[in-house]
């Protein structure tokens, strides 16, 4: 198993969603559990089910407006189906971050098993450390731009 994970790659399989409404993580949940471009082996409802079975234990705001939705278990069978979808809600809401600030984007954490789901949490919270890329994500930035800084950054 390789020593690390390329978030840029994971994000480009996982996609980019901007203006997403709900007003609870759980609607926000049931969109984009939809819209995440799935193997064959998951269901939209396995993706959902398992994302709001997390976040009812403990909130995923991780504080700075973002959240890291996640099973809590690791849901894809294959590494190769392994992804991080970057989702831009349409307007911020509570998620009980230890910040107080509400959540306006969301990386979705989409990991074949635990290791490699560690590592991706680490180099994730290397990066929300970065003043240069929070920025980018309060500017909505697309793909090109957020591959780009965590290249910068790594």
């Amino acid at each position: 198993m390789e020593d690390t994970v390329d978030i840029a790659q994971l994000i480009h399989r996982g996609g980019i969603f901007k203006n997403l409404e709900g007003n609870t993580p759980q609607e926000i949940y049931a969109k984009i559990s939809k819209m995440i471009d799935l193997p064959d082996s998951m269901t939209s409802d396995q993706v959902y089910n398992a994302l709001c079975a997390r976040e009812e234990v403990l909130s995923t705001a991780v504080g700075n407006g973002i959240a890291l939705p996640h099973a809590r278990a690791p849901i894809m069978k294959d590494e190769k189906d392994q992804r991080i979808c970057v989702v831009y809600l349409k307007k911020p809401i509570d998620m009980k971050a230890p910040d107080e600030r509400s959540v306006f984007v969301m990386f979705v954490l989409l990991t074949h098993n635990s290791q490699i789901h560690l590592k991706v949490l680490s180099s994730l919270a290397g990066l929300f450390r970065s003043a240069k890329f929070r920025k980018a994500l309060e500017e909505q930035a697309d793909e090109p731009v957020l591959s780009a800084l965590i290249k910068e950054l790594a």
